[in-house]
């Protein structure tokens, strides 16, 4: 039919298409599943021979294709279909058959598919844990292996690959079972059997197998195995095996001495024999692996990689803590290197590995003098004037061991030459340092961190890479600071905190640093009053915490209550220092206005809000003094500006602070009101009048706080005189209501007011201004008469301003006025008391 023929042309497409690499594995399965099934659906009720043959093809390569992917469980519905479809073929073989020989043919025409079908079923039983179904379609295979003799190497490498893969699944029962199956059928016919080296591997694996299952339980099995496969075929992988098995078991060193004895007498290679000696010494046979160690380098006299023998024997005499004998082989060494008798450079870079790591142990014990001994055998490789890293790296050790030593010089020269050697290293920037604090010496010492501090920024591309890691900088400069402190020596280790506060990541490393750094600075200011010491921990470190705990809430480790306890230390100290430098008003004013920024981290409690109100308060106030001063316009401008937003800031956080308690006495409204105005008014902020507006409304206002509103409006720049006086006549106004007037206040008030509308030497003035002006001599006079409290010298003052008042008014030809004020003027005279006779 159509369907069918496209279906067989889909999968010749699908075999052409996957040998010319245009589709791959997973895709040519999927078009076989495709052709395949479109194939049995056009099945008949009577197919063809050719039909069925096809159909048996196609459903094993389609279940086989499955298998090959990994999908092992979409194999088994094909090949199903592929034992159904044999049975078929084979009912209508026997249908047209004549006798006895035609079904011969015709049973060993369909047991060559059959044992194919079988042997992918029992693929994919393994691949999908099924041992059981595997087993008995393996067995099955196995039974026909007499009528096909030519698949018994087939099934005993399908055998074995199933064992290397539950080994690999430590599945080791099923493992052994298959290997054992893989052995035996290997052995089932030898005309068409796997071979030797084959069979020896399958042993190996077994042994292998038994080996790590239970070695305890299975050692008889396992040495079996292992002796069969080494009868087999002699395979270094045989006997190393071996050697392990009897090592794991307990053998006795005479039985591990006659297993290594077997191979004596075969070519081994020289890895193979120190592959051995090292197994026999990690297992503390010594007796035997000594031995045999001596015995190698005979075998091996011309080979460039003797060197090795000689290393290992070191290595575990070391380990075997016999020390003497190792130094006595290193020498030996030594001296064949001057003579001829080079290590490969391999080798010799071990030996380095080896010599140093020794002289570590000692230096890690405090034994300085004998990891110098192990550091000088390292030296003697090197040839003079040999510019080497690694002999960099081996003169800064020894340094360190001088020091300890408290041989200085003798650490100065090994510098020396680690400074030849690498001078951009920051090890050996380090090591200049640790000489030049031992020494005392304040600026080599800086002078070295300084030169850390640069190269931790951008680390060396060269340096070695077995010891330079990302934090290599900052391990350093943190030892550096250390080592200063513990040496007294506070420049140099403040010098060192500074880099290392530049370089931290980790968050709690970072404001250890800086604390330790600002207590430092501290107290060298405290000792020597240097004011660039304060600039530094102003502008540096506090800037640096900020900036720190404002990134800090994307690092996991660095947790909430950390970042609230830092902030909390260091808008404390801030606020001290501020306090502290009360003198300098600017430096004050930072300082606070820091304790404030830092507060922002810590938790809105009643106490951080009132710190917080205080620090802007206080950083205001500042803002408007130095605007008082001998400063230009534009700088007045700017500081009055920086007080305007410090107090709409301030104006926010004392909302929120009255919700939380009673604050009838706290002075804040007040001095808002009064910095605000003072910042306004001298802006000349068109905002003033709004301002003053609310002011005039309240009722709690106080005269104090009126007679500073009048003051602060006629300072320069600012001139109002008009807020001026309506600010005092509120202040009279308030002194007149008080059930017994405080005449001191109320003749100041009234003196302010009578100069802001009289000023002084003009005599052409608008009758509504004198009247006005004398209706405040007339307020002036009734309490004069009310009181005998009134300042004599104020009664002075008006009584003259009147006198003179008049003498104006009659200079300008006004005689009725100038006789009205002169009156008014002499009305005062009466309560005059001991001045009286002096005007009269």
């Amino acid at each position: 039919t159509q369907v069918e023929e496209g279906a067989i042309s889909l999968w010749n497409w699908a075999v052409t298409k996957h040998m010319g690499s245009v589709i791959n594995d997973e895709q040519r399965a999927k078009l076989r599943f495709v052709a395949c099934r479109l194939v049995c659906l056009c099945e008949g009720s009577d197919p063809l021979e050719g039909t069925i043959r096809r159909q048996i093809l196609m459903s094993m390569k389609t279940g086989k294709g499955w298998i090959d992917i990994g999908k092992a469980d979409l194999a088994d519905g094909f090949l199903e279909i592929a034992m159904s479809s044999i049975e078929k073929l084979y009912a209508k073989l026997l249908k047209g058959s004549d006798g006895e020989a035609d079904i011969d043919v015709h049973k060993a025409d369909v047991e060559k598919n059959l044992f194919k079908v079988l042997s992918y079923q029992a693929e994919s039983a393994v691949a999908q844990g099924d041992f059981q179904k595997a087993v008995m379609c393996v067995q099955r295979c196995k039974d026909m292996l007499m009528k096909l003799p030519k698949e018994t190497c087939y099934l005993s490498i399908l055998c074995y690959n199933f064992g290397v893969e539950t080994y690999e699944w430590k599945r080791y029962e099923q493992s052994s079972f298959w290997l054992s199956q893989s052995y035996d059928i290997g052995k089932m016919d030898m005309k068409y059997c796997v071979g030797k080296e084959m069979q020896a591997k399958v042993l190996r694996l077994l042994a292998t197998t038994y080996f790590e299952w239970d070695c305890n339980l299975y050692l008889d099995k396992a040495l079996k195995a292992i002796s069969l496969a080494n009868q087999e075929n002699l395979h270094p992988a045989g006997f190393f095996l071996k050697v392990k098995i009897l090592l794991k078991s307990g053998a006795s060193d005479e039985d591990i001495n006659s297993a290594v004895a077997e191979f004596l007498h075969h070519e081994m290679s020289l890895d193979f024999c120190l592959n051995t000696a090292k197994l026999l010494l990690e297992h503390g046979r010594e007796s035997v692996g000594f031995d045999f160690l001596k015995s190698v380098p005979e075998r091996f006299e011309s080979s460039p990689d003797l060197g090795k023998i000689t290393l290992l024997h070191i290595e575990f005499l070391l380990h075997n803590k016999r020390e003497l004998l190792a130094k006595q082989k290193v020498e030996e060494i030594i001296i064949g290197h001057y003579t001829g008798k080079q290590l490969l450079p391999e080798a010799l870079n071990r030996l380095h590995i080896i010599l140093w790591d020794r002289a570590a142990k000692h230096y890690e014990a405090k034994s300085y003098s004998e990891a110098l001994h192990w550091y000088n055998y390292s030296v003697s490789f090197y040839t003079p004037g040999q510019i080497d890293q690694n002999l960099a790296k081996l003169q800064r050790n020894m340094a360190s061991c001088y020091l300890h030593l408290k041989q200085v010089d003798k650490a100065k020269e090994a510098v020396k030459e680690a400074e030849r050697c690498d001078p951009n290293s920051i090890f050996t920037k380090f090591s200049v340092y640790k000489i030049a604090v031992m020494e005392k010496d304040t600026d080599k010492a800086v002078e070295a961190v300084i030169e850390m501090g640069k190269l931790a920024e951008k680390p060396s591309q060269h340096e070695d890479k077995l010891r330079v890691d990302e934090n290599t900088g900052t391990n350093l400069l943190s030892l550096a600071a250390q080592i200063a402190l513990e040496n007294e020596q506070q420049v140099v280790a403040i010098k060192a905190l500074e880099y290392l506060s530049e370089h931290l990541q980790d968050c709690q490393q970072l404001f250890a640093a800086l604390k330790c750094l600002v207590r430092l600075t501290l107290s060298k200011v405290m000792a020597e009053n240097e004011e660039k010491s304060v600039s530094y921990v102003l502008n540096n470190t506090f800037s640096a915490a900020h900036k720190r705990l404002a990134e800090s809430f994307t690092e996991e480790k660095f947790t909430g209550d950390m970042r609230i306890f830092e902030a909390h230390w260091f808008r404390k100290v801030a606020w001290n220092l501020a306090v502290q430098f009360g003198g300098c008003p600017e430096k004050m004013r930072d300082f606070f206005l820091l304790s404030f920024k830092l507060s922002q981290f810590c938790p809105s409690d009643k106490a951080v809000l009132i710190a917080q109100k205080t620090c802007l308060l206080m950083a205001a106030a500042v803002d408007l003094e130095m605007g008082r001063q001998e400063v230009t316009p534009s700088e007045q401008t700017e500081l009055l500006t920086q007080a305007l937003q410090h107090l709409q800031a301030c104006k926010e956080i004392w909302k929120v602070l009255k919700l939380t308690g009673d604050f009838v006495k706290d002075p804040t409204d007040t001095l808002l009101l009064l910095y605000e105005f003072e910042a306004r008014s001298k802006l000349n902020d068109p905002k003033l009048y709004n301002l003053m507006e609310s002011v005039w409304e309240q009722p709690q206002i106080e005269v104090k706080t009126l007679e500073i509103i009048a003051s602060l409006a006629m300072e320069s720049p600012a001139r109002y005189p008009v807020l001026c006086k309506k600010a005092l006549k509120s202040a009279l106004n308030l002194l007149r209501k008080q059930t017994v007037i405080d005449a001191v206040k109320f003749s100041k008030c009234l003196h302010s007011l009578i100069n802001l509308s009289l000023p002084t030497g003009l005599t052409d003035l608008d009758a509504c201004v004198l009247q006005e002006v004398w209706d405040y001599f007339e307020d002036a006079l009734s309490v004069v008469n009310s009181t005998d409290a009134y300042p004599e010298m104020e009664i002075l003052w008006l009584m003259t301003r009147a006198w003179n008042t008049g003498i104006f008014q009659y200079t300008a030809g006004k005689y009725k006025e100038a006789e009205q004020w002169c009156g008014l003027g002499m009305r005062f005279l009466n309560h005059l008391g001991s001045l009286k006779k002096s005007y009269e």
